[in-house]
């Protein structure tokens, strides 16, 4: 037994390569991109270790190019689930006994692994699977999960240094255990990181887990999975489960053994998971953990003393990188009548500049939506705000499915600050944008406060202070993650814990102790060293 303090090392975040013209790091992705293109796969569930195939099966294709396809995927069901339950369980009586230094090593390797040799293969992967340029994939699949292995297990030898003082002759002790049950992760198909980070951060101070990644990011999942084999992860301490939500949800949802969910995803479904655990709290062993990041309608103001050219790049950026599929992305405006004809001009002229297209061609900005029901989802919106007389189109409008699911960055302009596009998630390439007139400045934020039941991300823009410190405040609720004359978009581990509130989530902050504090429970000891022989209290001593 070791009988040391152990220190895990103080994490730095992993430097963004940038994959310039002629570069080491550009010639091995672009060798890996075109080695995953050669090949189809069969990505079976992998529960308790082993392989298993249903037979249940669905196609993974490239968004950007939707008739090449990259592998099919078996599907889970409920005796799947079951047997994926079951090895979890049995998993979690060695695995949560396993002293703590040993487990913090399995995920500080895979911080080591994904930064060397699999970084190519889980950028490539993420890449084509999610249509991400290079850049979005290097600082999702690589930088920001390379940051959460190593952060997380920095994080949680803090929290157990956290412990109580002792009165002279006794000892208090808090020790800090796993949840008993597993966790179910439940994942997303837009970061990589998030689908890593979901079921490993539970892992990591000793719980174990069924994996439901979303069926459009099963490629990358499934490497992964591999990953975290190559790192040694013992088997059925994550069990990758893909397939419906129904299919695994319910059943999973349904079993006593349920200690907890880590979720990130629409908030019509975290809603509904919410609401059937509370119904099966009756059957259920444990009041489970429920942690959960969801919608937003993300914002950015301006103040008429804003620097318009970083407003530009800010709108731009926040609104379209990753086509606007990321849950921080800016989808809503409200901006100044004095400054805006200087905004709009130089808004769309830069605009126009963007390119679309393939991921392979490192020239593009941007790529495809995820799948047909995102690229249908979205154009919807599109083709409500163009039969609408208060909106106008200054940039996009169009879109093209025929090869790959192709919408171009569309900027709509609203007369009506309640207009359809400024209140719903759209979760695609679509910013609209509300002009208010400079008197109106307390108005304005309002409705930025109140329009939206989300408060996820904001940006408020201004160089005056003393505006700025007027925005801040009243949008002190408006979003969990709040940037200052800066895009809403692009939280970094150890930086900028994400997460938000309201219709948004839990607010338990991914990438920070507070996350990982939700997947411990805790066990206060005191003992005494020398306890009393007398019951009676001096008190007693005299009438």
């Amino acid at each position: 037994m070791s009988n040391a303090y152990f220190q895990v090392p103080i994490p730095e975040n992993e430097p963004i390569l940038p994959y310039g013209p002629g570069s080491i790091e550009k010639d091995e992705l672009k060798k890996k991109i075109a080695a995953l293109k050669s090949q189809t796969i069969e990505v079976p569930l992998i529960i308790g270790g082993e392989e298993v195939k249903t037979g249940n099966t669905a196609n993974m294709v490239i968004p950007h190019n939707h008739s090449h396809v990259l592998g099919t995927y078996h599907k889970a069901g409920e005796k799947e689930v079951n047997l994926a339950i079951e090895a979890a369980l049995e998993a979690r009586k060695e695995w949560a006994a396993m002293p703590w230094e040993h487990r913090a090593s399995i995920f500080l390797k895979m911080a080591e692994l994904l930064a060397g040799p699999w970084r190519s293969t889980v950028n490539a992967a993420t890449m084509l699977g999610q249509s991400k340029t290079v850049f979005q994939a290097e600082i999702d699949s690589a930088c920001e999960l390379i940051d959460f292995f190593r952060f997380n297990t920095f994080y949680m030898t803090q929290l157990m240094a956290d412990q109580p003082d002792s009165a002279p002759g006794m000892w208090n002790r808090v020790e800090y255990r796993p949840l008993e049950g597993f966790v179910f992760a439940v994942t997303p198909f837009n970061f990589t990181s998030i689908a890593g980070n979901l079921p490993t951060a539970p892992a990591m101070v000793g719980n174990v887990a069924l994996w439901k990644p979303a069926s459009s990011s099963v490629y990358s999942g499934y490497y992964l999975m591999k990953l975290f084999e190559e790192a040694g992860l013992p088997k059925g301490v994550i069990n990758f489960v893909p397939g419906s939500g129904g299919q695994v949800g319910d059943p999973a949802m349904a079993s006593p053994h349920l200690a907890g969910v880590h979720f990130t995803g629409s908030t019509a479904v975290f809603q509904g998971m919410w609401k059937t655990i509370a119904d099966n709290l009756k059957t259920s062993k444990y009041y489970p953990r429920i942690v959960g990041e969801t919608g937003g309608k993300d914002f950015i103001f301006a103040h008429n003393s804003a620097d318009v050219d970083a407003l530009v790049v800010a709108a731009m950026r926040g609104a379209f990188e990753y086509q606007g599929q990321k849950c921080s992305a800016a989808s809503r405006m409200y901006i100044p009548k004095s400054i805006w004809g200087e905004f709009k001009g130089k808004y769309i002229a830069e605009v126009e500049k963007m390119k679309m297209g393939d991921i392979e061609d490192f020239t593009n900005f941007m790529g495809a939506v995820i799948d047909k029901a995102a690229f249908k989802t979205i154009t919807e919106y599109i083709d409500y705000a163009k039969e609408e007389a208060d909106a106008e189109f200054i940039t996009g409008g169009n879109y093209d499915d025929s090869k790959g699911y192709f919408i171009e960055p569309t900027t709509i302009v609203t007369t009506d600050p309640k207009f359809k596009t400024m209140e719903e998630e759209i979760f695609g390439p679509v910013l609209t944008i509300y002009v208010y007139d400079d008197n109106k400045f307390d108005e304005a934020l309002e409705l930025c406060d109140t329009t939206s039941p989300y408060a996820l991300t904001g940006a408020i823009f201004a160089q005056d202070r003393y505006a700025l410190i007027k925005m801040a405040n009243k949008l002190k609720n408006a979003a969990g993650n709040f940037y200052m004359n800066d895009k809403p978009t692009a939280a970094v581990v150890g930086q900028q814990p994400f997460g938000g509130g309201r219709a948004s989530g839990t607010n338990d902050k991914a990438g920070s102790a507070m996350n990982l504090l939700r997947w411990m429970t805790a066990r206060t000891m005191k003992e005494t060293f020398d306890p009393p022989k007398d019951w009676r209290y001096p008190f007693m001593g005299e009438k």
